[in-house]
């Protein structure tokens, strides 16, 4: 008798990087987390979806919420992130959105981080405790930063 098992693979939560500037003056926010998971660690921003949300209205949420930001444009950016969770022992697979902002946009951080950032992109890749979050930041400074982003992954939230 043959008992295949594979791992559960789902996709409960979003990532936004938030980006200020242009070219090699681009900086990204970051924020100290708190709380129970990855206290203490640098990240961009992050979190599950609710129910009745898509992918990109979380981000958004997400990024407002934790942040109190508006972004001037919001944008997919092609590249999922995949995370093995060994508590759970499921494959996440995690969409990565892109926030621009104002130059003067102000951070109001909820309490999910004790403190924020703006950084360089360099910085911000020291700063990731993660391979796969080194290669999403690799992703957008090559199809954000040193290029014009293709219009067809532009979102215009509602």
């Amino acid at each position: 008798m043959s008992t295949e098992r594979g791992l559960p693979v789902r996709s409960s939560m979003v990532s936004v990087l938030a980006l200020r500037g242009a070219g090699t003056a681009t900086q990204m926010l970051v924020a100290r987390r708190v709380g129970a998971y990855l206290d203490g660690v640098w990240s961009y921003l992050a979190g599950h979806v609710e129910a009745g949300e898509t992918g990109w209205q979380a981000a958004l949420r997400e990024l407002r919420e934790e942040t109190a930001l508006e972004p001037q444009s919001f944008w997919a950016s092609s590249f999922c992130e995949q995370i093995y969770l060994a508590a759970t022992d499921t494959v996440e697979i995690v969409p990565a959105f892109v926030a621009r902002l104002a130059g003067d946009a102000q951070v109001h951080l909820n309490g999910e981080h004790s403190t924020f950032r703006w950084v360089t992109l360099d910085e911000a890749a020291a700063l990731l405790p993660f391979g796969s979050q080194r290669d999403l930041l690799a992703h957008v400074r090559r199809e954000f930063v040193e290029r014009e982003p293709s219009p067809f992954l532009r979102l215009v939230p509602r």
